[in-house]
């Protein structure tokens, strides 16, 4: 997947908006202003994705391209290498995950707005 392709997967999902708030050089995707994934833009090597704590382990443990999330919460965040053999689909598995994970945290009325 290239960041191309990964952004406009993301964009995809109801209510994603993007923005650099970290700098110039880090894309960042919210839905209802929480953060589910981001990239830098200048090298699209690796994206930060959220993740349940379990399948955080579990994911890590089956494949060498899933680290600790970078500058994250290493228990509900990983890293994943875009350099490596994750296929693309797996990688839109994941940011699925991701974006599920936050939009369960959202109020019903944030939900409704979104849908």
């Amino acid at each position: 997947m290239n960041i191309e392709d990964f952004r406009d997967y993301c964009l995809a999902k109801p209510g994603v908006t993007e923005e650099t708030p970290f700098g110039d050089n880090t894309l960042v995707f919210k839905v209802a202003g929480k953060i589910f994934a981001l990239t830098d833009i200048n090298e699209f090597a690796s994206v930060n994705l959220k993740c349940d704590p379990d399948k955080a382990m579990e994911l890590r443990e089956l494949h060498d391209e899933v680290q600790p999330g970078y500058h994250m919460n290493k228990k509900h965040w990983n890293t994943v290498s875009t350099q490596g053999n994750i296929s693309d689909n797996l990688l839109r598995e994941w940011i699925d995950h991701s974006y599920e994970l936050v939009f369960s945290k959202l109020t019903r009325v944030q939900k409704l707005d979104l849908e």
